[in-house]
């Protein structure tokens, strides 16, 4: 049990100091820097931490402490602020609606939802991720992202999961530019088969994106026709939840 206790001590000193370096953690713990060095690794490997992309020597947290505890946003600015425009958004199309944020450039994470009450409805669970270059909730961010970003991205391989994945570099430039423009992304079919999304970001007082919130709906739903109207209106909760945010 020492062990245990010992991870979760370094998983809290992780999280109150990222991005933190072995020797920082040692100096704080008084522990062997081979110890600190190994749990470390082992949360890594189990999703709890990551190294930090600009600086690979330093740790934080990773995208398994948002899957397991959601719900630990309900106290923070981010789920009270987008909580009643989500449900309003949701009574407006009766659709699901989505609440993601980034895990840096490796995932969008799932931290809320508000379901619609058809028999049929797309689903994702708290909690799952979603690659940003496939998705309309991860797309919407990288194009508020500075352009090292993308290219840090595009250098990683883009994943093809349908036909239609933007898994060409320039293709996905070109997307991320349409999105820029007309303030909403859009996904049929590029990730999950038979399920398509319209997102918009939420922002902070510098632009950066912090979030993103999304209409998901099944392939059979989903009317090209329809999609200025609901981009429209998911953007509009979007700049609503960022404005809530700014305002707090």
């Amino acid at each position: 049990m020492k062990s245990v206790t010992r991870s979760l001590r370094i998983l809290e000193a992780v999280a109150q100091h990222q991005p933190v370096t072995v020797g920082e953690l040692t100096k704080l713990f008084g522990l062997p820097k081979s110890t600190v060095q190994r749990t470390l690794v082992t949360l890594a490997e189990a999703g709890w931490l990551r190294a930090n992309r600009r600086d690979t020597t330093r740790w934080e947290i990773g995208a398994r402490v948002l899957a397991v505890r959601p719900a630990a946003l309900q106290g923070s600015s981010l789920f009270a602020a987008a909580r009643e425009p989500m449900i309003r958004l949701r009574g407006a199309v009766n659709e699901t609606i989505h609440l993601s944020v980034p895990d840096a450039l490796q995932c969008m994470v799932v931290v809320d939802r508000v379901d619609c009450d058809h028999a049929v409805r797309t689903f994702h669970s708290i909690g799952a991720t979603s690659p940003l270059h496939a998705t309309a909730v991860g797309r919407t961010i990288l194009a508020h992202l500075p352009n090292q970003d993308v290219e840090e991205l595009v250098a990683q391989g883009l994943e093809r999961f349908s036909d239609t994945t933007p898994a060409d570099p320039d293709e996905l430039r070109a997307e991320l530019d349409r999105i820029r423009t007309d303030g909403y992304a859009i996904n049929t079919n590029q990730y999950r088969p038979g399920v398509c999304a319209l997102a918009a970001p939420v922002l902070d007082e510098a632009g950066t994106p912090l979030a993103a919130v999304a209409i998901s709906m099944p392939d059979s739903r989903y009317d090209a026709d329809r999609a200025p109207e609901w981009g429209r209106l998911v953007a509009d909760t979007a700049a609503e939840i960022t404005g809530r945010l700014v305002g707090a």
